[in-house]
């Protein structure tokens, strides 16, 4: 099959997935996109929002339209690295045994992710980065696809630990969820407070979605979109010849090489994904605000001023 054909192959898949989706979620059309976007560009995703806001059940519907295998982590203070990845124990010939964690599965949902403190959230960022994980000497290979899909409290609320900037950065986007509208939420409450039970179908294979991944890959870029992402990045760093005014007086730490990589990736699934075969500009802008939003550090004044990550982010644009 040609890299045309297949692109238009995704579209149909994609619209399959949307659809299957919301049977079971109402609305959060962007968040379902960009976790979508995440999914095909072999990238891990942040979903931040007060709790209620079905972040828990987005992903495990994703999981089980996607036909994967789906592992849940509850973060809590007292959660061990171990817990996650893994320990070894002695078996009955007196011979040290690895017994796996639940780290191992294609879909790995870290749920409220910042009650934990940062020693168990650093335990991810080998599994992010290489998709393997080491203990005892020993590297173990993690079942590929694969995705941490992690949800997260506003940092204001109680009983939370901001997420390292190293485990941040593995993140490709930080997606916002919001309240639900007047109307989505009655559908809501319609729909989840009766006794029918929605069975969702899987749309792709593990395989399928690995084929995707390498397709996105190798979709073309054109010179000026890859000089329009760059650009955009350097200007988020203070000391950059292309730095605005804005950034000087605004931000403290800007963004790193992995977001110039993210941008154009995430343009390249955004654009096969609405049916086209090369991304431009506008599809480098679709994605940056969940890309730069939590690679960015304002500084107090523009805390004091009122200046949102997302204004920032709109004014760079």
């Amino acid at each position: 099959m040609s890299d045309t054909a297949a692109i238009n192959q995704l579209v149909e898949h994609y619209k399959e997935l949307k659809n299957e989706i919301h049977k079971v979620i109402v609305g959060q059309d962007e968040v379902v996109d960009q976790v979508l976007i995440s999914v095909f560009s072999r990238g891990h995703c942040l979903l931040v929002g007060v709790p209620g806001l079905a972040k828990t059940l987005l992903v495990n519907t994703i999981a089980q339209t996607l036909g994967l295998s789906f592992n849940r982590i509850q973060f809590t203070p007292d959660l061990m690295p171990s817990d996650i990845i893994g320990s070894e124990i002695l078996d009955e010939n007196r011979n040290f045994k690895f017994i796996k964690g639940p780290l191992f599965s294609n879909i790995i949902l870290a749920d409220e992710i910042n009650r934990t403190p940062p020693k168990t959230q650093s335990a991810l960022l080998e599994a992010m980065q290489e998709r393997s994980v080491t203990t005892g000497g020993v590297n173990y290979i993690l079942p590929a696809p694969f995705f941490v899909l992690a949800t997260q409290n506003p940092i204001e609320q109680e009983g939370t630990y901001p997420l390292p900037e190293a485990q941040l950065d593995r993140f490709m986007f930080n997606i916002w969820v919001d309240y639900p509208s007047y109307v989505e939420e009655l559908a809501i409450v319609k729909a989840t407070t009766n006794d029918i039970n929605v069975t969702l179908k899987h749309i792709l294979t593990a395989e399928q979605i690995m084929d995707y991944q390498a397709l996105i890959r190798r979709i073309p870029v054109a010179d000026n979109v890859m000089e329009y992402a760059v650009k955009l990045v350097g200007k988020t760093r203070f000391g950059s010849e292309f730095a605005p005014q804005l950034t000087k007086d605004y931000i403290t730490w800007g963004a790193g090489p992995r977001a110039s990589q993210y941008l154009i990736v995430g343009a390249k699934c955004h654009a096969a994904l609405n049916g086209r075969y090369s991304p431009d500009i506008e599809d480098v802008k679709a994605v940056a605000k969940p890309i730069l939003r939590h690679r960015l550090v304002r500084n107090y004044r523009a805390e004091a001023e009122g200046y949102s990550m997302d204004k920032i982010i709109d004014s760079l644009l």
